[in-house]
């Protein structure tokens, strides 16, 4: 196998739970690095001359640890920028395992856990028995115990088992061991195609987006046409490290229409812009849906790297491949699904952020608290700061459904959370009163009405307002709304899918509510908020 041209400048480190193929992604990323992989379970067997079942029969697991503990600070204390490691799964049980992390790229392959016990459980497969994996009960508690502390320790996450998935994200992984500190790495998968998100603060720099392995395109033989709007070029555009060609719409939802897709067009085709070439989105959810529309349809499709300014985007809007534009009748009525080349976060972007856009998306940060439940909706119902772990929360949570379900049909409903109300609330205003996100938030209210969730809704009601967002309408004519409703994207037939809780973390697509109990949802709002 060739050896890659890029160079890491930290060491990788692989951890994760049995399962999850460690050993072999750990060997296949050491062979294009030009090197050979430090396995922990591999060379403690041969340390102990025998294996690793056997050294708990006859020692204990505690003089497993010992043992494990030992080589594994005394590898990630030599290691090299470009040295391979794979940990065994309970490596990171150890304090000073994990004090001895802190220099090099800590990748975690994520393995769920019915396939890592299908993989492992009981020996299965063929596979020498696993002294931890005989028991499926006492293995399911051991990962639950364990996931939050993979989590909290990974500078990038990888999904697994994912043939050859180290080898495609290595490039990614190179660009994140080069990123400021403090960068992470998402790697984003689903039917259609894969791409790395990069969450830091310091991203958005010449420096940083003409990086070689960072910016996800090669800008050597694809040249970056942006779209932007006239505010955050302003800011931002510079950052980019230069583009060929620099297109700039009004800003807001009402310019995110047939028109202004049909003036990016223009402009792509007078700049000269070829298949091999790839559009950048650089700003909030409006340019996002508006620039992938135009890379999903623009000689019928060019690839798009996302570069969010707004929280909104950052958080939501820009993973999972939905573009579109808005028609008079109705919001985001004509799109394609087009996932992007790669997602690049800056979380500094958002300082320039007007304080009502900032609240806006902060609605989107509380929607899917809601649908994840656990611990981020702990972290948003308590208020803590918003910062760039929140957000690579709520993208990590968004692509999880996007995952299983790319194109509605199933699992991804969960998305239109609060979103059903909020897009008629938009099109009865003409996208002129509310923002997208002060839309939602009142959609939230109605949906947690309509799922019977008093207590909750009194705490969303709360959580809006200390943001100083809307929890009442503005003089709305409750029939129109209604009537925006039944023209939603999302219905199939005489009624319109709902989105209902039964508690946050307990998420029901595909519900009937009947007409009386939507008009009385929507009524409450603009009577009591």
């Amino acid at each position: 196998m060739a050896t890659l041209a890029l160079t890491p400048r930290k060491a990788l480190v692989f951890i994760g739970f049995m399962g999850a193929g460690k050993s072999t992604v750990a060997g296949e990323v050491a062979s294009a690095l030009g090197t050979k992989a430090l396995d922990t379970d591999r060379l403690l067997e041969a340390q102990f001359g025998h294996s690793i079942a056997e050294q708990f029969e006859q020692g204990g697991e505690a003089s497993f640890r010992e043992a494990e503990e030992q080589l594994a600070c005394r590898l990630l204390t030599q290691a090299q920028p470009g040295t391979v490691i794979a940990l065994g799964g309970g490596s990171v049980l150890s304090p000073k395992v994990r004090a001895a992390l802190a220099p090099h790229l800590t990748v975690l392959l994520n393995v769920g856990v019915k396939v890592a016990w299908k993989r492992v459980g009981g020996g299965s497969s063929g596979q020498e028995k696993r002294p931890l994996a005989t028991d499926r009960a006492a293995f399911l508690a051991l990962y639950e115990s364990r996931a939050g502390l993979y989590e909290e320790l990974a500078d990038a996450i990888l999904p697994a088992p994912a043939p050859k998935i180290g080898l495609r994200a290595l490039p990614a992984l190179v660009g994140c061991s080069q990123a400021p500190a403090g960068t992470r790495l998402l790697w984003s998968t689903s039917a259609s195609g894969e791409y790395p998100v990069l969450v830091g603060r310091g991203l958005l720099t010449p420096e940083m987006c003409s990086l070689e392995g960072l910016w996800p395109c090669d800008r050597e033989t694809s040249r970056p046409f942006c779209v932007s709007d006239r505010n955050v070029a302003r800011l931002y555009a510079e950052r980019l490290g230069g583009v060929d060609e620099l297109i700039e719409i009004s800003p807001g939802e009402p310019h995110k229409t047939l028109a202004s897709a049909e003036l990016v067009w223009q402009a792509l085709v007078a700049g000269g812009m070829t298949r091999a070439d790839h559009l950048v989105a650089l700003g909030g959810g409006v340019v996002g849906d508006l620039a992938g529309f135009c890379a999903a349809t623009y000689q019928r499709g060019v690839p798009v790297v996302h570069v969010p300014t707004s929280l909104l985007a950052q958080v939501d809007s820009a993973y999972g491949g939905k573009t579109g534009v808005d028609l008079a009748q109705a919001k985001n009525y004509v799109g394609a699904y087009h996932q992007p080349a790669g997602v690049l976060v800056d979380p500094d972007t958002l300082a320039s952020l007007p304080a009502p856009e900032l609240a806006s998306g902060y609605v989107e940060v509380l929607k899917t608290a809601l649908i994840a439940g656990g611990e981020l909706w702990r972290a948003v119902a308590a208020q803590e700061p918003l910062d760039e772990r929140t957000i690579f929360a709520c993208a990590r949570t968004k692509l999880a459904v996007v995952a299983e379900d790319e194109r509605d049909g199933g699992r991804r409903q969960v998305l239109n959370l609060g979103h059903t109300v909020g897009h008629a609330l938009e099109t009865v205003t003409e996208y002129e009163r509310y923002r997208h996100g002060e839309a939602v938030g009142l959609g939230l209210l109605a949906a947690l009405r309509l799922s019977n969730l008093p207590e909750l809704r009194e705490q969303v009601a709360e959580l809006l307002a200390a943001r100083g967002l809307p929890v009442t309408l503005d003089g709305e004519d409750v029939e129109l709304i209604l009537e925006a409703t039944m023209r939603d994207k999302k219905r199939t037939g005489a009624h319109v899918p709902f989105v209902l809780l039964g508690a946050p973390g307990d998420v029901r697509t595909g519900c009937h509510v009947p007409a009386e109990e939507l008009r009385a949802a929507v009524t409450e709002l603009r009577a009591h908020g």
